[in-house]
This record gives structure tokens, sequence and C-alpha cells, in this order.
């Protein structure tokens, strides 16, 4: 019995084909950009996570706010001895270290590019910055303490894209105007700030940047994981504005965790992909009033069909389940044509964005799950806009159905 009542819509929807076509316009445009943008915001949201997976959960980072430029050229109250000390006191913090950020002009094979250089401290504070990065050396060694004139790289200058050639151990690479040799290539973390980066001993880092000795621009803590994070963040804080003299809600100072740093970033794309709902829910609604409208015109021009059915005995239900299916299948076809077009559009836009941009972080992340909630969702609408036509088409009185003419 279903068969044939499928079979039965199929057809009537192929005698009406550019109707159906131009129904299905509305649905299949919502679809279509709740699936490519929803596709590439899960997609940045992935990327952007695991800029911050490879660290460690129990270290909290500290950061100065209030300047303008590259870190530590700009900012107008940087950290130092004081808050490194006053961190390193605090209950429950194991280990601190403190680091420099600086942008740099690199040449490499004569070529010119800009990257950033980051400081590795001597001793303990080694050791935190090593375990919290998970570092590794893919090729060559680590940097050590009191090494000159050398320089450990991240996992990108391991190939040709930025320099035409790669650099690997021994080869010599000029940073701001000064020759270092590389020692090692760390393992790919897939993170571009990691990646990217070019780490150097604090000793060299100061005297090639002119930096103050006692000057920070990041200080990262690690924390026991038998206390709760948000006690020793918290803990942080007040001492903190206590040192730099400053009220709550007035800080010159960021106290994050990865954990915070992903919430933050989630929360920002949660707010994009709602704004994405809203606009494709519009174009959704045109949809379904374009189905309803088409139904309501089909329920009048196969008035005298339903007169017909129903005086062989057709029963209502019979009747309202061939217009149920009908709306329900207009919306599934459009759901399908919107989710082929939308899978096309989100990896196209994305290509795009990684040619032009020369960005891993542009992607498309389409589940299954969305589609299959897509394809569920625009059945659904058209069943739910086709209610109303479904139900007059079968409360007709077969006697006046047969009677009606066009």
């Amino acid at each position: 019995m279903i068969k044939d009542q499928i079979i039965f819509v199929f057809k009537n929807i192929r005698r009406r084909r550019l109707r159906a076509w131009l129904t299905m316009i509305g649905i299949f445009i919502g679809i279509c950009t709740v699936v490519a943008l929803i596709g590439l915001g899960e997609g940045l949201r992935t990327t952007i996570n695991s800029q911050f997976g490879f660290l460690s959960s129990d270290i909290i980072s500290i950061t100065a706010s209030g300047g303008f430029g590259p870190p530590g050229t700009g900012v107008v109250d940087p950290l130092t001895d004081k808050e490194f000390n006053k961190i390193k006191q605090i209950p429950g913090i194991d280990s601190v270290a403190g680091r420099l950020l600086e942008s740099a002009k690199v040449v490499f094979n004569k070529k010119l590019e800009f990257g950033y250089v980051v400081s590795m401290p001597d001793g303990e504070e080694r050791k935190l910055v090593e375990y919290a990065a998970n570092m590794q050396a893919e090729k060559g060694r680590l940097l050590r303490d009191g090494e000159s004139g050398k320089v450990f790289l991240g996992n990108n200058f391991n190939n040709k894209d930025t320099f035409g050639k790669a650099l690997a151990p021994g080869s010599k690479i000029n940073i701001q105007g000064k020759e270092f040799e590389v020692v090692g290539i760390m393992v790919k973390k897939g993170s571009f700030e990691v990646d990217g980066a070019i780490l150097m001993n604090d000793k060299d880092m100061r005297e090639l940047f002119n930096r103050k000795s006692g000057e920070y621009d990041v200080i990262a803590a690690r924390f026991n994981k038998n206390i709760d994070i948000k006690k020793i963040q918290a803990d942080i804080e007040k001492e903190l504005r206590k040192v730099r003299d400053v009220k709550e809600g007035e800080e010159n100072f960021q106290v994050q965790t990865p954990a915070s740093i992903m919430a933050t970033v989630n929360s920002i794309l949660l707010g994009v992909q709602i704004f994405v709902y809203i606009i494709a829910s519009i174009s959704l609604l045109v949809g379904g009033i374009g189905i309803m409208n088409t139904m309501y015109t089909t329920v009048v021009e196969r008035t005298r069909d339903i007169g017909v059915m129903k005086a062989i005995g057709a029963k209502n239900s019979t009747i309202f389940s061939l217009f149920f299916f009908e709306s329900g299948f207009l919306g599934a076809t459009g759901g399908i044509i919107g989710i082929v077009l939308g899978f096309l559009l989100a990896n196209g836009l994305s290509l795009i964005g990684r040619l032009v941009l020369n960005s891993d972080l542009i992607s498309a992340n389409i589940s299954w799950s969305l589609v299959f909630g897509a394809l569920l969702f625009s059945f659904v609408l058209g069943s739910f806009f086709g209610t109303l036509p479904a139900v007059q088409a079968s409360k007709l009185d077969p006697v006046e159905a047969l009677r009606f003419s066009k």
C-alpha cells in the first residue's frame, strides 16, 4: 500500500516538474547554507582546537596586556621578575618559566621572510617549557643550556614552502642580521604557532632584540593537578592585582589555560553558527511556505481525482497520506540537493581559502550527523507545511469533489 502511494506521489510530481523545482528552491538554498557554513565553522573549530590540543592540561599562561605591536615591544606594563616570583610562591604552583616572543626578519636560501622567535630558558624552566609543549626533535636534537648561536625550529621549516628549500640540522639561518646554526627540527604539532616558531636560548634572544633582563612576554606556570584549576587561576589573579596595583575588572594582564582559550573560541564560533541558523531559517521558512502554497494548488487541481478515489472506497487517511508524503518528498528532495551543493560549496571555499591565504586553518568538516540531520529536517519541514493542505484534501466531500469544475 505504502509503495503504491509513493509511486503515485512520484508520478504526480514528475508531471509538474517545473513547479516542483521552483517549490524546492527555498529548501535547498536554506539547507545548502546550513551545511556549507556549519561545515566550514566546524572545520575552523576543529583546527583551532587542535592548535591547543597538544598543550598540557596542568599549565597556566600569564600574559601582559595593554599595548600595541609585536609581543614585548608595545606592552605598556610588561611582566617582570616581581610577577614571576609572586606566582612561584603561590601554593599549588610547582614550577614557573618566563619567555620572550619577538617577530623577526629571517633569511635563508637568499629569501627573506618574517617569522617569530621564542626564547628558551635554562635549567628547570627549560624542562617545564619542554614538558608544556611536549617538545621532541624529529631531526637533530633540542637546544641545550648555555648554547650560543644555535636555534631549534618548528616543523614548518622542514619543507620547501617557506624558503624554497628545507632546513635541516647544520643549516645556517640569518635572523635579524645574525647567523645561527640549526640544531634540530621539532616533531609536527599541528599548531601553526608552534610549527612555525624559531626557538632560541634566552641569553641570545635578549642580546639580539635588546630586551632587558627580568622582563617577560609570557609566564608559564605548572600547577598541582590535585588542586582545582579555577582556584589556582583565581589565586594568581588576586596576587597579580596586588603586585601590579590594579583593581578587579581593570586587570592589565590575562591568566589563561588551554581549556579556557578553547572555551572562548568555541563560544565565538557558536555565536556565528547561531547567526547562520537564523539566516538559513528565513530561507527555509520561505521554502516551507512555497511547499504549502504548491500543495494547496495541487488539492484544487486534483479535487475531482480526490472525489473519484473516495467514491471507489479510498479512506480519509489514504488521501491525507498521499498529500503528506508528496510534501515530505518535495522537502526531502530539496534537502538532498541542498546537502550536495553545501558539501561542494564548503569544500570549494575551503580549498580556495587555503590556496589564497596559504593557511591550513580554513577547512571543511561535514559530519554524517550534519548530513542526516539536514535531510531529516528538510523532510519534516516539507511534511509540516504540507499537513494543512493534506487535511483539507482528506476532508473533501466526495459528492462535492466530483461536481467540482476547474
